[in-house]
């Protein structure tokens, strides 16, 4: 299997980061938009779609900043690949983003900034910031 590409899309986001870091780190939150549950034991979260299930390890975290996930199925294929969702607060205007970093085949990048433009969006519905 060749290599995942390295790819990192950024939304810039009206809401504070504080309240953000718990739409992006808890399942209650990521429930809320990323997917339709979420469990979690300890470091391995359980993604859950309509009828499909993704277990995901928490690589680390750094509270109020970043989460970063790899995907259970690339690590059992060796693939180095993860995604990082990450806040980035600019010092002068105080405008806040959300960094995306993820890997997708070469052939499927469009479409997985796609998804992740998609997620996003409903994120924001959800903070009431679309």
């Amino acid at each position: 299997m060749d290599d995942k590409v390295k790819f990192e899309i950024e939304f810039p986001i009206h809401a504070s980061p504080q309240l953000l870091y718990q739409y992006i780190s808890t399942p209650s939150g990521l429930s809320e938009w990323f997917s339709d549950n979420v469990n979690s034991r300890g470091e391995l979260f359980t993604f859950i779609w309509d009828d499909s299930e993704e277990e995901a390890k928490l690589l680390n975290k750094k509270n109020g900043e970043r989460v970063k996930f790899r995907w259970v199925a690339d690590e059992e294929e060796g693939l180095a690949c993860y995604f990082e969702i990450r806040i980035q607060v600019d010092e002068i205007t105080k405008d806040v983003s959300l960094m995306v970093t993820d890997f997708a085949e070469d052939d499927e990048i469009e479409e997985a900034k796609m998804l992740w433009t998609n997620q996003v969006s409903d994120l924001k519905q959800v903070l009431g910031s679309s």
